[in-house]
């Protein structure tokens, strides 16, 4: 599938990245690449066509100090690691502060990975997700207070399980291999839900949100034109366990559902169909997430 990109043209967004960041950025307090060998191997695989592909993803770090009041002390330190197949990925970023504690530290990247997984699917994001950590960073070093009562109430909390569904957008599914992924990723994470193969690709997946978010960081890895969480849907059940999921679930397995439309490759599905089964299981307003129209 030519439409895809290319490492060499991933390489080169990483290259032209990396040149406006480090014009934004000139200090070597704000930014420094931890691997400058790294990022010479990128250099010379974009500007040389029988270049192997590096051995190493470019690495780096960015300081970036919030514009809040009383926090001119605190600087926040985002390590950052760019995959080779950035930016249909995600970056890899671990936001650190002498300030957080690690529950707020793992509250805060579980933050940051969710808003950069909702809103920069295969567009290059470092500025938005510094962005993102400069507005909301602070924030995070006051969410729990260090007094006994609150942390024993925070520990009574995580045991909260949380029902996920997620609704995922993929401008096309034909392949296979990807297909079968998809089903046995699902049934291993004991999702539920339904695949729409064609184009476009509609995948459903509902239960435990770790595991939803495990099949998402799968499934994302694979190579895809475009594809993304369209909505999601998140409902804490207080305290509640398997009995809990299971009743929220509207889907019983994950299945693939060909919904065949009369079309020259027999792949654009029958969105009329799609509409109706959406309906039956109670979630014909999703329709119009994903296709903007009323449903027929």
């Amino acid at each position: 599938e030519t439409t895809e990109m290319t490492n060499r043209e991933e390489a080169e967004i990483q290259i032209s990245e990396l040149d406006l960041l480090s014009s934004m950025f000139p200090y070597e307090e704000e930014l420094i690449v931890t691997d400058q060998l790294a990022l010479a191997e990128l250099k010379h695989y974009v500007e040389n066509e029988s270049a192997e592909m590096p051995s190493s993803k470019v690495q780096f770090i960015l300081n970036v100090k919030p514009e809040v009041s009383n926090a001119s002390m605190v600087e926040f330190c985002m390590a950052c690691a760019l995959p080779f197949k950035y930016p249909t990925v995600l970056p890899e970023i671990t936001v650190r502060s002498s300030l957080l504690s690690r529950s707020q530290q793992i509250h805060l990247n579980s933050d940051l990975k969710t808003y950069l997984m909702q809103n920069c699917s295969g567009e290059p994001c470092m500025l938005s997700a510094r962005e993102w950590v400069k507005d909301h960073a602070a924030a995070y070093i006051d969410k729990e207070l260090s007094s006994s009562s609150v942390t024993t109430s925070y520990a009574v909390q995580s045991e909260d399980i949380t029902f996920t569904r997620l609704w995922i957008y993929s401008h096309h599914i034909y392949n296979k291999q990807k297909r079968k992924n998809i089903i046995d990723w699902a049934k291993e994470l004991s999702l539920s839900g339904f695949c729409m193969p064609g184009k476009p690709g509609v995948v459903c997946v509902e239960g435990l949100q770790s595991s939803c978010e495990e099949f998402w960081s799968r499934v994302r890895k694979l190579t895809w034109k475009r594809i993304l969480i369209r909505h999601r849907e998140d409902v804490s059940l207080e305290g509640g366990g398997q009995a809990e999921i299971q009743k929220r679930r509207k889907f019983s397995t994950l299945e693939e559902k060909c919904f065949d439309a009369h079309g020259a490759r027999g792949n654009h599905m029958d969105l009329g169909q799609l509409y109706r089964f959406l309906e039956e299981k109670g979630c014909a307003d999703i329709f119009q997430m994903y296709f903007g129209v009323e449903g027929h």
